[in-house]
């Protein structure tokens, strides 16, 4: 896999990121393209590069970059707003359209996690997107909050944001929290973030409380019958951080054409490159970008 470091701007913030590509492209060639997305708390480094690293051996070109506010990309840290890293990833797309290297009618997108909301609310709007993948993610955030925790926690939670909405208003600051007070791990989610992630210095600053009202806003199945690209819906089994409920009732609200795959997993004890569980991921993943984005194999030339 090749790499070029770039940056692009979104809204004002510089935004940076890497352009990976397959080790046997060539100089005029024009392939389809990948935009593989962070869910959260996560960086370019990680989930998007692993993604990438699979994803240019079959021929694409692809696109990770870290959203505003995250690793050395611009922007106010700690703030997370799904809407935001929704217009990051809408600007990583005209960005990735004018790249020497892509097929500008050819780009498809992949979210994990908390970036699987994001991806089909982009899908949803921009038909720029020829192909959208969401896996792992929660979909109605009011219903997965309160589905992680008591009725007290859910009563006290409410109050809380409530109360920071005060404070914004009044103050023009929301209150820095840690940032899994609301967005708790189940065991076997944070045994993988404290063993791969929390080593990163990037990861695990303190998180404005917006962040919770974000989500508490967040309802995608209003929006999924807007997407009229292929959508593929994977979800692992045995997740206890984001249940597989949520991804069931996207699919039953998605127009077709529409894939659901169950991954014989968890949240992300599985994603290693040389796990057989997420290669099986994705094999899936190829296939169907490879049924849905012109071939990778079959590049377009420059006259």
């Amino acid at each position: 896999m090749k790499e070029r470091q770039i940056y692009f701007y979104s809204e004002g913030c510089k935004l940076e990121g890497t352009v990976y590509l397959p080790d046997d492209y060539q100089p005029g060639e024009k392939r389809p393209a990948i935009i593989p997305n962070s869910g959260y708390q996560g960086f370019n480094e990680f989930y998007p590069r692993l993604f990438a690293k699979n994803l240019t051996e079959a021929g694409y070109v692809c696109l990770g970059f870290d959203y505003r506010g995250f690793a050395n990309s611009e922007g106010e840290q700690g703030r997370v707003i799904l809407d935001e890293q929704v217009q990051d990833i809408r600007n990583a797309i005209t960005f990735l359209r004018i790249q020497e290297e892509v097929d500008p009618e050819q780009i498809g997108l992949i979210g994990w996690g908390m970036g699987g909301s994001n991806v089909v609310r982009v899908a949803a709007m921009d038909d720029r997107v020829k192909a959208v993948a969401a896996l792992n993610g929660f979909y109605n955030g009011e219903r997965w909050l309160r589905s992680i925790h008591t009725y007290v926690d859910w009563i006290e939670i409410k109050k809380v944001i409530a109360e920071d909405r005060i404070r914004r208003v009044t103050t023009g600051q929301s209150q820095y929290a840690d940032p899994f007070i609301h967005y708790p791990l189940d065991p076997a989610t944070k045994d993988y973030v404290d063993q791969e992630l929390a080593p990163l210095t990037a990861f695990g600053k303190m998180t404005q409380l917006q962040f919770t009202e974000s989500i508490m806003e967040l309802n995608v199945e209003k929006v999924v019958g807007d997407v009229t690209c292929p959508l593929f819906i994977a979800h692992g089994k045995d997740n206890l951080l984001h249940p597989i409920d949520e991804s069931l009732a996207l699919y039953e609200a998605a127009n077709e054409p529409k894939e659901l795959y169950v991954i014989n997993g968890k949240h992300n004890d599985f994603m290693y490159h040389e796990h057989p569980v997420f290669q099986q991921l994705i094999s899936e993943l190829k296939r169907f970008f490879g049924a849905h984005l012109k071939s990778a194999k079959q590049v377009v030339t420059k006259a």
